[in-house]
């Protein structure tokens, strides 16, 4: 069977707690029917979606091929039903294999002898790998460990349930490859463009972005405004594949280069007291190619400069495993609600931080609209939903 051809399916992996957001983002790429679980989102498709998926989507940590499912409760049952793949449609002679298992409520609890049967199984029909790695990495699909060099497999086993996957992204999507220099505790790229998404981001509107550190929410409205595709710099995996279609893919990235609109001009305005981190995210911006779309100030929230249109303030506020454990940060809140009662009247207020009970210091009408996790700390993202 050509895999080509067919229709497979898939599994986009998602930070925790924005599933929906990815859900409804892969409906507006043209994915039929994409169903929100827990960790992500499943749909279906052929490989013209699989790459326009890994190319588009600004929320997404990986997008997985879901090769096999099946039950196993001994090592000799999971290394034959494994084998049963058809690993060919995919891999090629001697890739570099990386197995990541996880092991939950299963007969099989040992992920290390897990990963090296499956690994086993993909080398009895590809043939001997130049680098296998078949021990457990981490059980986290969040981490943005390289996978460029090898080809990630992704084993687990849940009530003796076992389900198999290829990873097509390689490095986390989140490295749109922009991102060389950061300033203290950066904010993901595709959290920041899933926190727009959820508050609403209109490119028409202004934004500001007070508390901007390397650049991250700028440069993702930035280049949302401009139709740039967050994976046109990058590489992926599955162009290494061996039923990898170039004319698809060479398609789908004229299309994609056409689509970017550099008429269009956002009113986008960062600020932060640090000029290093301004230094940084003016570096940041030009890589990603949208360093005229942003204006960049060294200053205090206080001193910000305000449009005479309304819009929209998101930041990832300064907090208290971000700037050290002994700050005090209730001063800077409260300043924070006194400078945007004077200054932002009518504006909308999407603020990220670790600890909502400290924000309400700055004795402004906010509401949690999401909780999710940045760089292992949980994080909630605060809207006021009627404006200042």
């Amino acid at each position: 069977m050509s895999t080509k051809t067919s229709r497979l399916p898939f599994f986009a992996v998602s930070p925790p707690g924005l599933e929906s957001i990815t859900q409804r983002e892969l409906f507006n790429l043209g994915i039929n029917h994409p169903r929100a679980v827990s960790g992500g989102v499943e749909f279906e498709g052929f490989l013209n979606h699989l790459y326009r998926v890994n190319l588009w989507s600004r929320t997404a940590s990986r997008v997985l091929v879901r090769v096999g499912e099946f039950e196993a409760k001994s090592f000799a049952e999971l290394e034959r039903k494994a084998e049963q793949i058809e690993w060919g449609n995919f891999l090629k002679g001697g890739v570099a294999i990386n197995v990541r298992a996880t092991c939950h409520k299963s007969k099989l609890y040992h992920s290390d002898g897990v990963a090296e049967r499956v690994a086993n199984a993909i080398k009895s029909q590809v043939g001997e790998n130049k680098k296998s790695n078949s021990k457990l990495q981490t059980s986290n699909l969040q981490s943005p460990i390289s996978n460029l060099q090898s080809q990630l497999v992704v084993a687990r086993l849940d009530h003796d349930h076992c389900t198999i996957s290829l990873d097509s992204s390689g490095d986390h999507l989140h490295q749109r490859g922009y991102r060389l220099e950061t300033a203290k505790a950066p904010l993901r790229e595709n959290i920041a463009a899933a926190l727009l998404l959820q508050a609403k981001y209109d490119p028409s509107l202004p934004l500001i972005d007070p508390f901007c550190g390397s650049g991250t929410f700028p440069i993702e409205a930035a280049m949302m405004a401009r139709k740039i595709a967050p994976g046109l710099n990058r590489k992926f995996s599955f162009t290494h594949w061996k039923n990898f279609d170039t004319q698809a893919w060479g398609d789908l990235l004229r299309e994609t280069k056409e689509k970017v609109d550099a008429k269009i001009t956002p009113k986008i305005f960062a600020s932060d007291r640090d000029a290093g981190a301004i230094e940084a995210a003016t570096a940041n911006a030009e890589r990603a190619g949208v360093a005229e779309s942003i204006q960049w100030r060294v200053c205090a929230f206080s001193s910000i400069e305000v449009p005479n249109n309304q819009g929209l303030v998101i930041s990832n506020l300064p907090y208290g495993k971000r700037v050290g454990e002994d700050s005090d940060l209730r001063n800077l809140y409260a300043q924070l609600g006194n400078v945007a009662r004077e200054k932002l009247k009518g504006w909308r207020l999407a603020l990220l931080t670790d600890d909502p009970q400290k924000i309400k210091a700055a004795a402004l009408d906010l509401n949690i609209t999401l909780k999710t996790e940045n760089g292992g700390v949980r994080v909630a993202l605060l809207e006021n939903l009627q404006g200042v």
